[in-house]
């Protein structure tokens, strides 16, 4: 046995292998290793994506949460306002009915001053013509006339 003939027969193969590796081995396995790559840069896009959106959503959602709570308070000041309105308008209206009230009350009151006032002259002219009747029955003296007014007041 030679050795540099089984040296030589040894890098033949040798080289044999390295060329039908890189042949048929190779070119499958550089595919899956670049498509590994490329999924892999793929969800790391997709994830930056992601991240970004969720910034962005995150963003509109604080945007969209104070302009609620602005709302809210525009809300909560104009119901303060027609409340305030509501108030002023009650009493404005109780005032108005107050006043209704007591011009009522006023003028009941005068009429029935009016109607004591009138039965009060009725009954002082009444009592003026019993008076004047009593009197002109008696004969006229000061003392038969201070008698008789003085009872005419003890009976009424």
């Amino acid at each position: 046995m030679n050795l540099n003939l089984t040296m030589l027969g040894q890098m033949i193969a040798f080289a044999i292998f390295v060329w039908f590796s890189w042949k048929f081995v190779w070119p499958p396995l550089m595919k899956a290793i670049e498509d590994r790559q490329k999924s892999v840069a793929d969800g790391l896009a997709a994830a930056e994506k992601g991240k970004q959106e969720l910034a962005i959503a995150d963003r509109k959602s604080n945007e969209a949460l104070a302009e609620a709570r602005s709302r809210a308070g525009e809300i909560l000041a104009q119901a303060e306002r027609r409340a305030a309105q509501i108030v002023e308008e009650a009493k404005s209206a109780a005032k108005v009915e107050g006043d209704r009230i007591i011009a009522g009350a006023k003028a009941e009151t005068q009429q029935e001053t009016s109607r004591a006032k009138e039965q009060l002259r009725d009954q002082v002219a009444a009592l003026a013509v019993a008076g004047a009747e009593k009197i002109l029955r008696r004969e006229v003296d000061a003392k038969a006339h201070a008698d008789l007014l003085d009872q005419l007041k003890r009976e009424f």
